[in-house]
């Protein structure tokens, strides 16, 4: 039953790739330098935890993507980005798109948001909502080039290779298909949101 009292505003998470919560299984593997120099790169940057099995992420096999989904999700901010409830006007756009189309677009956005080598603004080219491309880009690690180098072993500094871009675009759409299961394959009308 809806409420008659004005909606409270929630304040917006800072979530950002360093973000931790390790009492909650809840970590960050972005290399340290610290940890770096005592070679335990792929530990918790904070805690130390060693929960990835990093030579099997790093094969990209969509096969075991489940396994990747998983691993993903002890980062903080993948896992928030697998569980936060995404915006309507990203919604909406998936829906208009529909799985076809959307996947031209995320195919088109990996291109141009992390496929040169010198990316404009890496590491803050991703917004974190408004479009489902960019809940999926974050979610699967492929929002800049650090994060694409720390989860799937793609050396920064040189162009993608088409089939790195096949296998970004096919994890995001995995992850869009598992959250998004009403998408129709050829889209579908939907009226825009009217700005108040």
């Amino acid at each position: 039953m809806p409420s008659n009292e004005p909606r409270v505003a929630l304040k917006p998470l800072n979530i950002t790739c360093g973000s931790t919560d390790c009492e909650n299984g809840l970590h960050c593997f972005r290399r340290a330098k610290r940890l770096n120099s005592n070679n335990i790169a792929g530990a918790c940057r904070v805690c130390g935890a060693d929960l990835v099995d990093w030579n099997r992420v790093h094969k990209h096999d969509l096969a075991d993507a489940s396994y990747i989904f998983v691993a993903l999700q002890n980062e903080l901010i993948r896992h928030h980005f697998f569980h936060v409830e995404m915006d309507q006007r990203a919604i909406n756009y998936a829906r208009r798109k529909g799985r076809l189309r959307l996947r031209e677009a995320v195919e088109q956005r990996i291109r141009n948001s992390v496929g040169s080598a010198t990316p404009f603004r890496d590491g803050t080219q991703t917004p974190m909502k408004g479009n489902p491309i960019f809940y999926a880009q974050h979610a699967t690690a492929s929002c800049c080039r650090r994060c694409i180098e720390e989860w799937h072993a793609i050396q920064p500094g040189r162009n993608l290779m088409e089939s790195e871009v096949t296998y970004l675009t096919d994890l995001a759409m995995l992850y869009l298909n598992q959250r998004l299961p009403q998408l129709t394959d050829l889209g579908e009308r939907v009226p825009p949101i009217r700005r108040r």
